[in-house]
């Protein structure tokens, strides 16, 4: 076997076997991750789940309104009262009464009402974080793929690049070639070093990125498992419609209607004043006998009526209502940008896949055995070899695309069938 034909062989063996489809499946972890254990995107899911720290405070609010909806049924308590007259032995009066306040227009329902609709929207704002949540989970464990494959990407694309400097450096040992030839084999084989420091650079940001989302160090994990390659499928728009209205974010914006409509009848409640009773019995030392002190009394709203309360509450039901609509149509608007972008990197990948990515692999295998019979240089083998990186690099960028389009369709509707 030639000098020529070994090269050859060098390079068919270093570029094809990275652009193989199935090869795909195979990922690379940095050197700091490889004794730990691989994640999968369900255990991914299930971590961030149990340690987030902005989940967990959404359930401690939702755990928080519990205690509001207990108090908001509580009673007013009584009030025990000692009063005296005099202080002379012979002529001194003492009353000890038993004071009780009674809630009156609805207010305790109201209120009951009101706490119990917090509660809700408390359970709401818990889907939403969740919802939100395993969008980002889902982003960052693609972009992490994603990362893993840019560095087998190009430590690939190093190598042939270095295999193409030692030939050239050799040839012009042997006065084959001009020296010219060996320099830009140089640049290229540098270029090659700096796309692959940076993908590496990228690869520990997108790590930083997934871990920080249950609080771990990137170092805890190894290679995230995963096919990007499984594109998520286009949800139909009347589906989509019919998960708007039953969305987390949506869920929550009408729990905050139902709950300002709740205080302002609540507000309005409390326009009655509420009446107390008394109990009691004096002992009057003159007469010398007990008497029983029995009373009503009622506040009268001469100077507040809790006007300023009820206009603020509904002034804030109103404001929750208008909220409520602007939520639905920029939700619906931000939907139906999102399913496009879906849609459209969705079928820039098949068709990278199907028709750009074929094509170049051909080209390179023709320019590979062209180098082989003489037909070709080196620098026209790289060449071709870099057109396919591009195209595979540009391929990685719609599949990232795709499932980022899917994963902010979930951060708006919940959990949908294909998107998973």
């Amino acid at each position: 076997m030639t000098f020529i034909t070994k090269a050859a062989a060098v390079l068919l063996g270093s570029g094809l076997g990275l652009f193989v489809p199935c090869a795909w499946a195979q990922q690379t972890a940095p050197a700091t991750a490889a004794a730990a254990a691989p994640i999968s995107l369900q255990a991914a899911l299930a971590l961030a789940m149990e340690h987030n720290p902005g989940l967990r405070a959404a359930a401690q609010a939702l755990a928080a309104s519990e205690g509001a909806l207990i108090q908001s049924r509580a009673r007013p308590n009584p009030e025990l009262a000692y009063s005296q007259e005099d202080t002379r032995r012979e002529t001194r009066s003492m009353t000890l009464q038993w004071n009780q306040s009674i809630e009156i227009g609805g207010k305790r329902e109201a209120r009951m009402k009101a706490a119990g609709h917090g509660r809700e929207l408390a359970r709401a704002e818990l889907e939403a974080a969740q919802a939100s949540l395993r969008a980002d989970v889902r982003t960052a464990f693609a972009n992490v793929l994603a990362g893993q494959q840019r560095v087998q990407l190009h430590q690939r694309t190093l190598e042939i690049a270095s295999s193409a400097r030692d030939a050239a450096a050799k040839r012009v040992l042997a006065g084959k070639v001009a020296p010219l030839e060996e320099t830009k084999a140089r640049v290229a084989e540098s270029s090659a070093e700096l796309a692959l420091a940076q993908a590496r650079s990228g690869l520990r940001v997108a790590r930083q990125q997934l871990a920080a989302l249950w609080g771990a160090q990137p170092a805890a994990f190894g290679s995230a498992v995963g096919e990007l390659a499984q594109l998520p499928v286009l949800p139909d728009e009347g589906l989509v419609l019919e998960k708007l209205e039953h969305s987390p974010q949506m869920l929550r914006a009408q729990q905050a209607v139902f709950q300002a409509r709740s205080v302002a009848e609540l507000e309005r409640a409390k326009r009655l004043p509420d009446p107390s009773v008394s109990l009691g019995m004096k002992r009057a030392q003159e007469v010398g006998r007990n008497q029983l002190v029995v009373g009503v009394s009622v506040p009268l709203p001469i100077l507040d009526s809790n006007r300023g309360n009820q206009l603020q509450a509904l002034r804030l039901a109103d404001k929750a209502e208008d909220e409520l609509l602007a939520t639905r149509q920029q939700m619906y608007a931000q939907l139906q940008q999102q399913r496009e972008q879906l849609q459209t990197s969705r079928a820039q990948a098949e068709q990278l896949a199907q028709q750009v990515l074929p094509a170049a692999e051909s080209a390179y295998e023709v320019a590979a055995k062209g180098f082989a019979l003489g037909k070709f240089s080196y620098l026209e083998v790289l060449d071709a070899q870099r057109t396919l990186a591009e195209a595979r690099s540009l391929y990685l960028e719609q599949l990232v695309a795709t499932h980022q389009a899917a994963a902010d369709i979930t951060r708006q509707l919940g959990d949908v069938p294909g998107l998973e």
